[in-house]
């Protein structure tokens, strides 16, 4: 009977430390496992993206790297258009692929906040045999580094109905069809979108399309650039996917995101072939990916996205540029990638309304899609 004190006394003991070794595990686990500041509380947010970003937000590191920060993203996929007309009652963010969209959405969203987290140049992705006759035709030339698309000088081409047969001298591509870059459709897509802005800039003598005079001036010499191609994709992997597997035949010449190419080219899983190029159309135009926050949560990440040094080389991994330029600029080199670290000639692209316009204009050609 002398030793029950003891005993209880040991066994309160041991229920202690038992309790204070499973705090500990307990406050390690939601501190991260470390000994600093603790994790921030997990929300999970809804946002409507462009589909060029749903390979970033479903890799698996960028998740857990979300979920460190305090994030859990679920996103559903839209054109930048279809984002800038949509419903975003239940959506804490919305991420169009440029600026047009997202000042538009900002416009309408009483107390949102933009951030733009990475961008990416447009581009042209071809072969090298298309690249040498487009030089001998004086249409395209090298630059320091990279091979540049002279716009102006393409658009004139295309406007006149050349052919590839009408090229002198063109025994690596005979073949009867216009001169065209495979674009995606302009009523959905923020590439083509980008690429409409490029050749009306052309089209009204180097000068941004701000008018309806100036709408009305140059959609008959852009729209053939986009009805003389026929189907058109919706999104901008389909035609960049094709420009993979189908090769020249199918697709000489796509409008694509620079990000595209370098990602997989990066990836070193064979889909790049020595024979394939990326060229820049001159002038170009940045696709400034612009991620407009609804609510502070929503805020928190935007901010998560644009600043954490994790996030920006992550973004760096799927060919996004970000303002880390040297990590961009190590990341292609450490690749053997060839790009321009800057670029001299650059646009931007017109005003959301008067984009709408020009896209009304075409769709009305089209017919509804």
């Amino acid at each position: 009977m002398e030793m029950a004190p003891r005993r209880l006394a040991a066994i309160g003991l041991a229920v202690v430390l038992i309790l204070g070794v499973g705090f500990g595990i307990i406050t390690s686990i939601h501190a991260g496992g470390s000994s600093g500041s603790p994790a921030p509380q997990v929300v999970t947010l809804h946002g409507l993206i462009g589909s060029e970003k749903a390979p970033f937000f479903a890799d698996q590191s960028v998740k857990d790297a979300l979920l460190k920060g305090g994030f859990i993203v679920d996103v559903q996929t839209a054109g930048s258009r279809q984002i800038a007309q949509a419903d975003l009652s239940q959506q804490d963010f919305a991420f169009p692929a440029g600026i047009p969209a997202g000042s538009k959405i900002k416009a309408d969203h009483a107390g949102s906040t933009t951030y733009q987290p990475f961008y990416t140049p447009m581009a042209i992705a071809t072969w090298k045999p298309i690249i040498s006759l487009l030089e001998q035709a004086g249409v395209a030339q090298q630059r320091s580094g990279y091979v540049a698309l002279d716009m102006d000088a393409f658009v004139k081409l295309a406007q006149k109905g050349t052919r590839w047969t009408d090229l002198a001298g063109n025994t690596a591509y005979p073949v009867s069809k216009s001169i065209l870059i495979t674009s995606t459709d302009p009523r959905t897509s923020n590439s083509a979108a980008m690429y409409l802005s490029l050749a009306s800039y052309c089209a009204n003598s180097d000068n941004i399309v701000q008018s309806d005079l100036d709408v009305a001036n140059v959609m008959p010499i852009v729209s053939p650039l986009f009805l003389k191609q026929g189907f058109v994709d919706s999104s901008s992997e389909e035609p960049f996917d094709d420009y993979l597997v189908q090769g020249m035949g199918k697709s000489p010449m796509v409008m694509i995101y620079e990000s595209q190419f370098v990602a997989r080219a990066a990836a070193n899983d064979g889909s790049i072939t020595s024979d394939m190029a990326l060229m820049y159309p001159e002038p170009t135009i940045y696709s400034k990916h612009t991620f407009v926050a609804l609510n502070d949560n929503a805020r928190r990440l935007g901010d998560f996205l644009t600043n954490d040094p994790g996030m920006r080389q992550l973004a760096t991994e799927f060919g996004f540029r970000t303002i880390d330029a040297a990590g961009f600029n190590t990341f292609v080199k450490a690749h053997n990638l060839s790009v321009p670290a800057t670029f001299v000639n650059v646009i931007d692209p017109p005003t959301y309304e008067t984009l709408e316009k020009m896209i009304t204009n075409l769709e009305q050609q089209y017919g509804t899609p």
